[in-house]
């Protein structure tokens, strides 16, 4: 019983280890850079526009034209129609969500509407009205006005 219960521990601190340190570092790239939200008064909200991750002028925000992740130049960018090195979203749940891309062709892109993150009748995308991280009414989704657990934007690696 109690090799059982050791052997137990060891998994669920190997595993939850590994998931923070997957998702939870955000140390040079692989940083947060905020929410998708649609919450204008979260501190880390994409749209707010007085926050560090919704401001125009921030060096890290996707809304920032000149900056790394928003110019429509940059590689690295959410409104390049080309780059592939976009920055990642995941769930709230830490279910990886696609990559944030104005690029219809990737394949992961949650622009690509014939792709599974893009489509608006995919469960894992942001774009799927009645899904749990599209829908304006739960908790988890980036079109929620009021939600506090939208999906995570993650510089990438």
């Amino acid at each position: 019983m109690k090799k059982a219960l050791i052997t137990l521990l060891a998994v669920t601190s190997m595993t939850t280890t590994a998931f923070a340190q997957g998702f939870g570092q955000f140390g040079g790239d692989g940083r947060f850079l905020g929410r998708l939200s649609a919450n204008r008064f979260d501190a880390n909200s994409s749209s707010n526009p007085f926050g560090r991750c919704g401001s125009s002028f921030s060096a890290d925000s996707i809304n920032n034209p000149f900056g790394r992740y928003g110019s429509p130049f940059s590689p690295n960018s959410v409104r390049n129609s080309y780059a592939t090195q976009t920055p990642h979203l995941y769930g709230n749940d830490g279910k990886w969500l696609g990559k944030l891309s104005a690029n219809r062709f990737d394949a992961d892109s949650v622009s690509n509407p014939f792709g599974r993150y893009g489509s608006p009748f995919s469960a894992d995308s942001i774009n799927n009205p009645f899904g749990r991280y599209g829908s304006k009414f739960s908790a988890q989704s980036a079109n929620n006005p009021f939600t506090i657990q939208a999906p995570i934007i993650i510089a990438p690696r």
